[in-house]
């Protein structure tokens, strides 16, 4: 392992330089408190925009929230944040209530708890971290972290070796003279990363038992209601969790506030079935959320737009059990949802924990 670099004294209310490894909700809110307290951060993200999974796609026949679906607010501290800043930017989406389906397709019964409220930014589900991540004027898009290692310049301080994305340009830099380093992506990068970097075995170890499932993604488009003048197509629900062997969830994404309407499914395939079918290339995937998608629904027109997307990390099966990480010797931490669970407001409360020990 790495030998840590030597740390002189700084005043606890001392700004800091950080660097924040990852753009997704949990990065965002850990970068955005840090910089209201004062510190000097720069955040790397490998995508070209923030979110992480909170992710839309935009597509010629409407927007697609192919990640998470919508968030509920049980954390005070998140409902009083959002409250101060996104009043406007996130709009409640009664879904018709959302369902849980049997295998037919039938309604069993109401998934989530009376009178808890699903919430959606608009136009979509990355609004609300690319909203917050506007102010932070250091971000590096569609820049990956490759190591991390004391700075060759300032051995007291650490510096991060990226590459960037296929395409674009300075493929391969450096920068230097961070304080600290938050780790704010999924427990398997952070783990190869720290591994990479010959760092933090303690960390290492202790992300090691965390586990997190893959989620194969199927988007579909159907103009043909508009056309014939239909409401929509299908059942009168919007949004279902489902026992099908192969679907876990389904939402009509056009009946969402702010979206186009054009009628537009998501459905997202259980964790199982994902990991089975991990290897099978997109098409093969697609053809069998397509059928089964027309069990569960009923539709059973050729849609005008199909599309199947991998998050290879997607379902946390096996949470850290923290709301963070933190090595005070290092400067090293780490955050994401998977601390906690996998909901945004995990991701959220993470990132903040983070970031208050950090301050």
């Amino acid at each position: 392992m790495r030998k840590r670099p030597t740390r002189s004294a700084t005043p606890a209310a001392a700004a800091r330089r950080i660097a924040v490894i990852g753009a997704g909700m949990a990065g965002i809110a850990c970068a955005r408190t840090l910089a209201q307290a004062g510190h000097s951060v720069q955040v790397f993200e490998s995508n070209a925009a923030a979110g992480g999974r909170m992710a839309t796609a935009d597509t010629a026949f409407g927007s697609f929230d192919h990640g998470a679906q919508y968030f509920t607010v049980r954390d005070p501290r998140f409902a009083q944040v959002l409250e101060q800043t996104t009043a406007r930017l996130c709009k409640p989406w009664s879904a018709n209530t959302v369902h849980v389906l049997d295998p037919y397709g039938r309604v069993a019964a109401a998934a989530l708890p009376t009178g808890e409220r699903h919430w959606v930014p608009a136009p979509g589900m990355q609004s609300l971290p690319a909203h917050w991540a506007a102010p932070l004027a250091a971000t590096e898009y569609a820049t990956r972290v490759t190591g991390i290692a004391p700075d060759r310049l300032q051995p007291q301080q650490w510096q991060l070796a990226t590459e960037g994305m296929q395409g674009t340009p300075d493929a391969q830099r450096v920068f230097g003279g961070f304080d600290d380093v938050v780790l704010a992506v999924p427990a398997a990068q952070a783990l190869a990363l720290l591994r990479a970097s010959a760092l933090a075995p303690a960390l290492q170890e202790r992300i090691a038992p965390v586990s997190v499932g893959p989620c194969w993604t199927l988007l579909l488009a159907f103009p043909q209601a508009q056309q014939v003048g239909l409401p929509h197509l299908g059942p009168q629900w919007n949004a279902a969790r489902s026992t099908h062997h192969r679907i876990a969830w389904l939402a009509r994404e056009n009946s969402k506030p702010g979206r186009g309407a054009i009628e537009r499914w998501t459905v997202q395939a259980s964790t199982a079935w994902s990991a089975e079918h991990l290897q099978d290339d997109a098409l093969r995937v697609q053809a069998k959320l397509r059928k089964a998608f027309a069990e569960v629904t009923g539709i059973r027109a050729e849609p005008a737009f199909a599309t199947a997307h991998l998050w290879h990390q997607a379902q946390t099966l096996a949470p850290l059990g923290a709301s963070h990480l933190w090595d005070g010797a290092l400067r090293i931490g780490l955050a994401g949802d998977w601390c906690l669970g996998h909901r945004v407001e995990d991701a959220f409360v993470s990132g903040l924990e983070l970031a208050l020990q950090i301050a």
